[in-house]
């Protein structure tokens, strides 16, 4: 039985205790490790990955200190999505394959808003790595979104 997007352990280790989660637009997968065997336009909605406590810490330096993405470490299998296949079986009716260009529109702007500074409290590290990750994967995959040159900047 279909029981929706669950918490899945540390997209690094393993690990089952997880502390942080930062959250993806489907087109993201292929950066992950072994992503190419998800077909991520049938994605619908984002995709979770999930940190333990001292792969955050890393992470977060990685992303924050050394503008690096972790995505290519982080296995595909760790990752929380729901497939449009999933709410076939489990609804007994095909959908179109999703759109994704609304969600990678959102996520956009919100990176672009976070790193622009333009939030009504500081951002927390969570948001600051979320908004790296994100503008940097739909530049990387050259997503209509994001065009060239147009990442989102730190407003530092």
């Amino acid at each position: 039985m279909y029981t929706g997007k669950t918490e899945k352990p540390c997209c690094l280790c393993d690990a089952p205790k997880v502390d942080h989660r930062i959250d993806l637009p489907p087109r993201a997968i292929q950066q992950l490790k072994h992503g190419d065997a998800i077909a991520w336009q049938d994605v619908v909605g984002e995709v979770s990955i999930y940190f333990c406590e001292h792969d955050w810490e890393t992470v977060r330096d990685l992303v924050l200190e050394t503008g690096m993405t972790p995505l290519p470490r982080c296995n595909v299998a760790r990752a929380s999505f729901d497939l449009r296949e999933d709410f076939e079986a489990f609804t007994g009716r095909t959908r179109e394959e999703p759109n994704q260009d609304p969600i990678e529109e959102r996520f956009w702007r919100e990176s672009k808003r976070v790193l622009g500074g333009d939030t009504e409290y500081p951002p927390s590290d969570r948001d600051l790595v979320q908004a790296h990750v994100v503008s940097w994967a739909l530049s990387d995959l050259e997503a209509s979104v994001a065009e060239p040159g147009a990442e989102p900047t730190s407003g530092e």
